[in-house]
């Protein structure tokens, strides 16, 4: 399906490129995503977020919520929470399930909320 609001706003933009890096997320000192085929989503008026494959994320350490969001651009947004030792950080984690056909590279990707939540971090890994 296509996105309506690339069709009712054309001049937003949203870039999608290979980070070229391997990255990983790490909650409480746990390793919950270690990739190197992360997508960095760049959107106009937004932060920079980056997509990890599922296969390279602990989805045992996830748990899916029953909030949603849409946007007009990508699609309906689930969300889960991340258990990391006795913490959970609840809706910390989203994924576009199916993605508007303008973005394919969003499917069975999950991103993180790094700027929302401290005990996340983000960087290139060795």
């Amino acid at each position: 399906m296509k996105s309506p609001g690339h069709q009712k706003w054309p001049e937003h933009k949203i870039r999608e490129e290979h980070v070229g890096e391997r990255v990983k997320v790490e909650v409480n000192g746990e390793v919950i995503a270690d990739s190197q085929d992360v997508v960095k989503l760049e959107e106009d008026n937004h932060p920079p977020r980056y997509y990890f494959p599922r296969a390279d994320v602990r989805m045992d350490k996830l748990s899916r919520s029953a909030t949603t969001t849409t946007c007009p651009f990508k699609g309906t947004a689930h969300y889960f929470g991340i258990r990391a030792g006795d913490k959970t950080l609840e809706d910390a984690v989203w994924t576009y399930e199916e993605p508007y056909e303008e973005h394919p590279m969003l499917k069975d990707r999950v991103a993180f909320y790094d700027d929302k939540l401290p005990a996340i971090s983000f960087r290139p890994a060795p």
